[in-house]
């Protein structure tokens, strides 16, 4: 039987529109309507940031709300994970979101250099987004954008801020962080397996490097990751036009790999997460 394999949906991310594609959904009703065509096309998991009207990076539970509440009418059983990132966001402000019980939340477990700034996750910052996930029953999902973070993901299971198994995303293709190479990719699973035994894992590839990733990914027995948050413009060029059309390309692989998109329920379970209500 083909593997079944979740397809998760990242349809804003916090770079402003005008520097990005210009079908990036920013209003929760545009947010709403993009992810719904991406469920519709096999995505079984949305990855939510959502922004102020001047489009800047927000942590307003209130745009939170209303894009899970529309979530849940039209995609009832699609996992909803709310984005804690960093980004444009005060930091006492990044789990605000959390008291609204989504399925899952990201939790980056350590800081990095970007191009341009430096994306900062101080241990106080990180224990305290572990431990409000743990009291409202949120899965995180650990995002790995650098070696050390999967040992810091290990120290918070060993402290018991991480319930086990977890589930991790392994970030490649940002400039200054890990570098979009299929031995890396490798070298970090033969690590998970030993120090997150029985871990799930997701890999993001940057701009053109998603379908490659999503490529490896499939090979290798992992989750995919597409959406306009990772399509930066690339020589005015993009990859495809919406969310949906990226979420198509990637599902058009699975015959090659013997693998099938994950129903959201199929998802729910291999994640570990509680039925949809």
């Amino acid at each position: 039987m083909p593997r079944p394999v979740i397809f998760a949906v990242a349809i804003t991310g916090s770079i402003p529109r005008k520097a990005h594609n210009p079908a990036v959904p920013v209003t929760p009703e545009e947010q709403i309507e993009s992810t719904h065509a991406a469920y519709e096309a096999g995505a079984s998991l949305a990855h939510i940031h959502v922004r102020n009207p001047d489009e800047s990076s927000s942590s307003d539970p209130e745009l939170f709300a209303r894009v899970q509440e529309g979530l849940r009418k039209h995609c009832p059983d699609m996992i909803q994970q709310f984005s804690t990132g960093g980004r444009g966001r005060d930091p006492a402000e990044r789990g605000s979101s959390l008291s609204l019980k989504p399925d899952m939340a990201s939790l980056a477990t350590g800081s990095v250099n970007f191009k341009t700034i430096i994306y900062e996750n101080e241990p106080q910052l990180i224990d305290a987004l572990a431990e409000a996930m743990l009291e409202y029953e949120i899965k995180p999902e650990i995002e790995i954008f650098d070696l050390a973070m999967l040992y810091n993901a290990a120290d918070l299971v060993e402290r018991g801020l991480l319930k086990a198994p977890a589930h991790v995303q392994f970030v490649l293709g940002i400039p200054n962080a890990l570098p979009p190479r299929r031995k890396m990719l490798e070298f970090l699973l033969s690590e998970l397996e030993e120090v997150l035994p029985g871990a799930t894992w997701t890999a993001a590839g940057i701009a053109r490097h998603q379908i490659e990733m999503a490529r490896w990914s499939l090979e290798l027995g992992g989750h995919v990751r597409t959406g306009l948050e990772d399509n930066i413009k690339l020589d005015r060029e993009t990859l495809a036009p919406s969310n949906a059309a990226l979420v198509e390309q990637c599902v058009a692989l699975c015959d090659e790999y013997d693998t099938r998109p994950a129903t959201p329920t199929e998802a729910r379970e291999m994640l570990g997460l509680r039925p949809a209500t």
